[in-house]
């Protein structure tokens, strides 16, 4: 141990931990219900299969601290230095259950974590969680949660293996510009029409899988043009922006190429690169990747505006990736930027 963790700015920022779940106890029993009864996805048997079943130490110990908003909670915040936790519902949220079911499940979670953070008002930052099944419904909820003080909205992904740069999603974006607040996109297992050789490989989850499913639905909404229509809009990646800022100069060589050639119908020209678009309005988080040389290339390729912390709580909680933040050998302003004052702009809490 290099120095001790404390909350309270003692090394010149605060730390805020901006990709941090939490659960629902009726989530969870719907998950299990999908599993026994066969309705899940491949993605979810394996998944929930495992986290919501297992008696493995990490499981059981994951389980417990997605169900507590409180004491646990704030004990391992405590423990480990992190001031202020923005908190979503844990993928894949509802977007497997039908639509009706989903809806009212949502719902209640949203008003679970308002009461949350009405208990805990220093400590915890809302994410407004949706139904993207229906929609204009969403776009309701996202007004709602912006309504009750929620700094952001949590998707997991694809949705039955859609994704939101279908048409019909536009109320979602919509609502997301009115409200002024910016779309968090969580990974979540493949859907059944990619993940099989994953799956066969133990690769579906947050080791690969998560970050090719998540990575590519960020680059179908760029390259359909999304922020074109939208250019105030900010879309937030974790997992080091899910590999895209290594490929930026291949994916702007091959994206150009393939615009000129019009081989796909909808790929056409976009105003800006891709890589302008995630220098203007893709964020990426360290959740699950405290690795100094991938933070500083972000840094380097995005802009040290559009990197901020995350833990990944609590499937990744490790106390000396905290401390591998804090030795960053980058510039004490610029550090402040990673764990504090970028997300203070992103998720507009000052």
């Amino acid at each position: 141990m290099t120095h001790e963790l404390k909350t309270g700015g003692d090394r010149g920022y605060l730390r805020i931990a901006t990709e941090e779940a939490f659960a629902t106890q009726e989530q969870i029993d719907a998950y299990l219900r999908m599993v026994k009864d066969g309705t899940a996805d491949k993605g979810m048997d394996s998944l929930w299969g495992f986290y919501a079943t297992s008696p493995s130490e990490r499981a059981t110990h994951i389980m417990e601290c997605l169900l507590d908003l409180d004491d646990l909670r704030l004990k391992h915040m405590d423990e480990t230095g992190i001031d202020i936790a923005i908190l979503s519902l844990t993928s894949p949220g509802v977007q497997p259950l039908p639509t009706q079911e989903a809806k009212a499940m949502v719902t209640r979670a949203n008003d679970y974590l308002e009461s949350a953070v009405a208990r805990h008002p220093t400590r915890f930052v809302g994410m407004t969680s949706i139904a993207p099944q229906d929609p204009e419904w969403s776009a309701n909820e996202i007004h709602r949660g912006a309504e009750m003080g929620f700094k952001g909205v949590m998707v997991n992904s694809h949705t039955q293996g859609e994704y939101l740069d279908d048409p019909k999603c536009d109320p979602i974006f919509k609502a997301l510009e009115a409200t002024g607040q910016p779309l968090y996109i969580h990974p979540q297992t493949p859907p059944d029409s990619m993940i099989g050789p994953m799956l066969e490989a133990g690769l579906d989850g947050a080791i690969f899988g998560f970050g090719v499913e998540t990575g590519m639905h960020l680059l179908r909404l760029i390259t359909i043009g999304i922020f074109d229509r939208y250019p105030n809009l900010q879309i937030i990646v974790g997992h080091m922006g899910e590999a895209l800022p290594y490929w930026l100069y291949r994916l702007d060589y091959m994206h150009q190429a393939g615009v000129r050639s019009q081989r796909y119908e909808r790929m056409k020209p976009l105003k800006k690169t891709i890589a302008d678009y995630m220098q203007s309005n893709v964020y990426v988080t360290t959740s699950g990747m405290a690795w100094e040389p991938a933070i500083k290339f972000a840094q380097s390729v995005l802009g040290e505006d559009r990197v901020m912390y995350a833990m990944d709580y609590p499937y990744q909680f490790v106390a000396d990736e905290v401390r591998t933040h804090d030795l960053l050998d980058i510039k004490p302003e610029t550090k402040k930027k990673l764990m504090q004052t970028n997300a203070e702009r992103a998720f507009k809490l000052k």
